[in-house]
Parts: C-alpha cells; structure tokens; sequence
C-alpha cells in the first residue's frame, strides 16, 4: 500500500538513521578480526576448540536475530521508532563495554547472545525511512542505507585489526564508545518518525514472532514473493562471509593484505553504486526493471568469479558483481509500497527474521560445498562451486520476482490508488 509521509523529512533524521547503520555495522565490523583470537585465548590457545565457539557464536547470533527481529518491528508499531532505535544503540553499547571486560567464554556467549537481542537496529530503520521519505525518493534513501552497510564492513574491519594488534580488547572498548555516543547523539537530535494516529492501537503478539510474522507478509498480495527474493539474495550474500577468505588463498594464494585490499574494493564499489546510481537510474528504469537488472547482474558477477583462473581477473570482476547492488533498494521500496503505513515496522521485522534465518543455514552450507569439491571425493575440483550455488539462487530469485512483479507498473509511486492487491486468509 502507498503512504505518504504525514511529516516534511528532516534531513537530521534520515541523516541520522544513516549513521546509525553505519555505526551498528562498525562496531560489528570492528570486532570481526580479534573476536575469534580473544575465544582462541579463552580456549587455552585451541584452535580447534576455538572454531567450534566461533562456529556456536555466528549461529547463536543469527538465531536470536531471527527471532527477535519481528519483536523489535511489532513494538516500533506500536510505540514509535525512535524508542527501539534509541533503545538498540543503547543495548550494544553496554554489551560491547561488558565484552571488553569479561575472561571467560561462557561470558563473552553471554555478551553476544545480549548483542543479538539489541542489535535489530536495521529492522526499525527501513520502516524509520518509509515513514518520512516520498514514494518517488524511497530506493534512493534505501541505496543510502545500503551504502552504510558497505563502507561499515570496509572500515570496521581495518579499525579493528589495527586497534587488535595493540590489545585484543580495545576493538571492544572502540565499539562501544561508537554506540554510546551515538545514543547521545540520537537522543537530543533524532524525532519521532510515527505519529501516534499511524501507530498500532495495540500490540499485535499473532505476528511478533517468525513464523506469525510469514502470516502477516502472506496478508498482502506480491508482498510474500518480494520477502522470498530478499532472502534468496541474502542466502548468495554469505558465501563472502563464508568462504570469500578461504576460496582466495586456495585459488590464488593471497594473504591477509591482499584479502584486505579485495574486501576494500568491494566496499568502494558497493557504495559508488548504492550512494550514486541507484540515485540515477531509480527515477529512469523503474524499481521494477532495477531490481531485474542488478539481480542479472549478481548472477553473471558470481558464475565468473567461480570460473576465473587468476586473482587479478578476479579483481576487474569485483565492480561487475557491485552492480548487484541496484537489486536491493529496489526490492525494499516495492515491499514497503504495498504495506500499510500502521505494519511497516513489522513488515521490516518479518524481512530481517528470514534474513537471519539465511544466516543460520549458509555458512554452514557454503563452507560444506567448499570443502566437498577441493577434497579428494569431489565429482570435479572446483572450488568456486559456491560462488555457482549464488549464482542459482540468484536465478531463482529472478523468477519468484517475475511472478511477484508481473502486474506492477514501471513505477509504483506513481499509481493514483494504493492497492494491497486483497488480503489471503492467514
């Protein structure tokens, strides 16, 4: 459904919400290089011991997400965004000051199980820039979220490793700080997106929950499909956070700098898209015809990456696969088109639950693919065998979203009724 936002948006607002993200994705990028080393230290110096922990910590946090996500969507509904948003950064800042400070595994679980709970900050902010962005500017301000997610993972990394090699806790102490002023910050500058007129009158517990939350994307005729292609395109993401590092230093025997550099260029080109063209071309091809062309373009990035011989080949292909990043924006925008303004916090809330629910899957998957076709029982060594599983997912998704669009108009904004498209039993 279309909505249009009941307040002129103020750009400290929006601006704020960007840096929000950007901070989130920081103080988790910044702890991404010392936290296996600070469980390997607990562990007693075992590596083995410490892969299995690491292992238990990605899944932990991802299960938590995909539960909590719809909780924290429900209850911006119905209290407003800004509680939650203020809330979380509250939440991650304390956790990561308790994580710098703690000696033990079983603590520093419990730090991450807390960060988890706190960290849905996303899920508010997508509804936070459908409340006050216009229809006609809404992939824009979503390319810009995007954007956060990039540069954070670029720069939170090379953050951490640097403060990591001073002391393993610092990172720790850094990515508090961020959260904490960042919550000062939000409290005396950030308004509240939804007024109380478009609020929930109450709180709806049938969907604050995943599998209550599918009943509520099922509710909406297109919204379903669109949720499932966001998933899709999230499972192909993981395969870098899965086996980008191993697959480089197998294939093309690159170390930590040369990673580093790959990771930064994907970075770079993520935002230049995001920030820039997706500004661009948005008002000229359609959310519709963006959201084919990136997805195109991801699947094409993904089958060369899994079939090039060489690193610096691989290197020119890393832009190619950036453009991928016109798919997302535009999936976002169509989504929250189709939704009621009062259910934009917990449509945002079911998307990042099955978002985690990816998380808790693919890496495991991935690195099993990988593993399978370099070892000796392979049917064929290839071991950009899981670059081609995105690639498939990403076909899929192209054909969930030809079936989910195929009635939509070039631009949806510019419809004179909102339609849901009639409600499913659910």
């Amino acid at each position: 459904m279309n909505s249009s936002p009941v307040h002129t948006p103020r750009r400290a607002a929006v601006t704020f919400i960007f840096v929000t993200l950007l901070i989130d994705i920081l103080s988790i990028g910044v702890v991404i290089p010392v936290l296996p080393g600070l469980i390997e230290q607990f562990a007693g110096g075992s590596i083995v011991q410490a892969a299995m922990w690491v292992g238990m910590f990605g899944t932990m946090f991802a299960a938590i997400q995909f539960v909590c996500s719809p909780i924290h969507g429900a209850l911006s509904d119905r209290f407003g965004r800004r509680p939650l948003v203020l809330l979380s950064n509250l939440g991650v800042g304390v956790d990561f000051l308790l994580m710098a400070m703690v000696n033990t595994i079983p603590l520093l679980l419990i730090g991450r199980f807390f960060s988890a709970l706190f960290a849905a900050s996303g899920t508010t902010a997508n509804a936070y820039i459908a409340d006050v962005t216009p229809p006609d500017k809404r992939a824009a301000s979503y390319g810009l979220l995007g954007a956060a997610f990039g540069i954070g993972f670029v720069i939170g990394p090379a953050i951490g490793g640097l403060l990591g090699s001073i002391n393993l806790r610092l990172p720790f102490y850094a990515a508090a700080l961020l959260a904490l002023v960042n919550f000062c910050y939000g409290f005396f500058i950030l308004p509240e997106s939804l007024p109380l007129e478009r609020r929930s009158a109450k709180l709806d517990w049938r969907h604050a929950n995943p599998l209550g939350s599918l009943f509520l994307l099922k509710r909406y005729h297109q919204v379903f499909g669109l949720a499932t292609v966001v998933l899709l395109s999230n499972f192909a993401h993981y395969v870098f956070q899965s086996v980008f590092v191993l697959y480089a230093g197998y294939r093309y025997g690159w170390g930590e700098r040369q990673i580093g550099y790959s990771l930064a260029l994907v970075g770079v080109s993520n935002a230049i898209v995001q920030v820039w063209l997706v500004r661009k071309l948005a008002p000229r091809l359609g959310e519709r015809a963006m959201l084919f062309t990136g997805m195109t373009f991801g699947g094409l990035g993904f089958v060369c990456m899994a079939l090039v011989g060489n690193g610096p080949l691989f290197l020119v292909i890393i832009p190619l696969l950036a453009l991928w990043g016109l798919a997302g924006p535009s999936t976002q925008a169509l989504l929250t088109y189709r939704i009621d303004p009062s259910e934009q916090g917990r449509l945002q809330g079911a998307v990042t639950s099955l978002v985690s629910l990816a998380g808790i899957i693919a890496p495991t998957l991935f690195s099993q693919v990988f593993a399978l076709f370099i070892s000796d029982h392979a049917p064929a060594e290839l071991p950009g065998a899981p670059f081609l599983l995105s690639a498939g997912l990403l076909v899929a998704g192209m054909i969930v979203a030809a079936r989910a669009t195929a009635s939509m108009p070039r631009h949806l904004y510019a419809e004179s009724a909102p339609d849901t498209g009639g409600h499913e039993s659910g």
